[in-house]
């Protein structure tokens, strides 16, 4: 009788959990519209933001914020540092842009892409980081045949063919780390692991007390640069650039959402015009050239834009649209915002 009753009661959850999790989301597929606001950029041209996007009946629209409509080719004109191979083509490419003498190869220089999404921050750590030789002499960069790790009594170098590790490369380097005020173990480790780049800035730390470090390999030694902060300033998250121009080593967060450009060679840390970056729960898109940076913070309630001067990240205009979607809530086993499959209520 009691299994019975055991059977009964697992049997109505199991439904009510099914109907919790099934019924929003067959809702949500048939009948809720995906929202997709325009593609934006800031236009120097303008002084303003541009956009392009479908609207119903018109096709593809490009207009600015006053609802001025323009050709595509105006447009491009409008957006040249983006659309200088379609003016390249046409041989309509400027000389000079805000009387800047420019070229196509200073444009591709300087020309950046950047995104963050939370999935790639809550996401599991394998722990196991190459590093690279960031002064081999040669163009293409290759791999090594070792990988480190850092607990609290050092750094670590294993050879991948033996699973040994090589005592003589650990010590030097933790030595070397420990000689610039390194405290074991490191508490965040951010690099680009890849030899798909046109070079190598190695890896920033944070040590135990969130002091900043670079690390990287030159000629097979040991780099290790103590970076001081401002006072007040205690960093979070780290992204390495690595971007062609080579102006900025990173771009980071701290732990009051501020976010931050540390530039290359003189390590300064300068606060950019972005106010709030939860890089855990919002979608950052960078979108960058010689004279500003497009910067799109996406957050669960709102699609942000700010316009940065590429000088000194500075804000030069910021729009701000909410989303308007009437979606029902109900059980997800994934979501964005992280990599793990688990019952969470959205």
């Amino acid at each position: 009788m009691k299994m019975k009753r055991f059977s009964n009661i697992l049997f109505y959850a199991t439904i009510a959990l099914l109907l919790l999790w099934q019924l929003p989301w067959c809702y949500n597929f048939f009948f809720v519209k995906a929202e997709k606001n325009p593609f934006t950029l800031y236009s120097f041209v303008m002084n303003d933001f541009v956009q392009i996007g479908q609207e119903e009946g018109k096709g593809t629209v490009r207009r600015d914020l006053a609802g001025n409509i323009y050709s595509e080719t105006a447009f491009d004109s409008i957006l040249p540092m983006f659309y200088f191979r379609q003016l390249m083509s046409d041989e309509r490419f400027p000389d000079t842009i805000n009387g800047i003498a420019v070229t196509p190869k200073m444009v591709q220089t300087e020309n950046f892409n950047f995104r963050s999404v939370p999935s790639d921050i809550n996401a599991p750590i394998i722990g196991l980081y190459p590093l690279l030789e960031s002064m081999s002499g040669r163009v293409d960069l290759k791999m090594p045949d070792d990988v480190f790790r850092i607990n609290s009594k050092g750094i670590e170098f294993i050879d991948m063919a033996s699973n040994s590790v090589k005592e003589k490369k650990s010590l030097q380097f933790t030595e070397a780390m420990a000689k610039k005020g390194f405290h074991f173990p490191a508490t965040s480790i951010a690099g680009n692991p890849t030899v798909k780049k046109e070079y190598d800035e190695g890896y920033l730390l944070l040590d135990a007390d969130r002091h900043l470090f670079h690390l990287k390999q030159v000629k097979g030694r040991p780099y290790v640069r103590a970076i001081k902060l401002p006072e007040g300033v205690t960093l979070k998250h780290l992204y390495l650039t690595e971007f062609k121009n080579k102006k900025t080593l990173a771009l980071m967060t701290d732990v009051n959402n501020r976010f931050y450009v540390l530039r290359n060679r003189t390590y300064d840390l300068v606060k950019t015009g972005v106010p709030s970056f939860n890089p855990e729960t919002d979608v950052m898109t960078i979108i960058g050239n010689m004279f500003d940076w497009t910067v799109r913070v996406t957050t669960p309630e709102t699609d942000n834009y700010y316009a940065l001067n590429a000088d000194d990240y500075s804000l030069i205009k910021e729009l701000e649209q909410k989303f308007t979607n009437h979606s029902i809530p109900g059980l997800s086993f994934t979501s964005y915002a992280n990599k793990y499959v688990m019952p969470h209520f959205e």
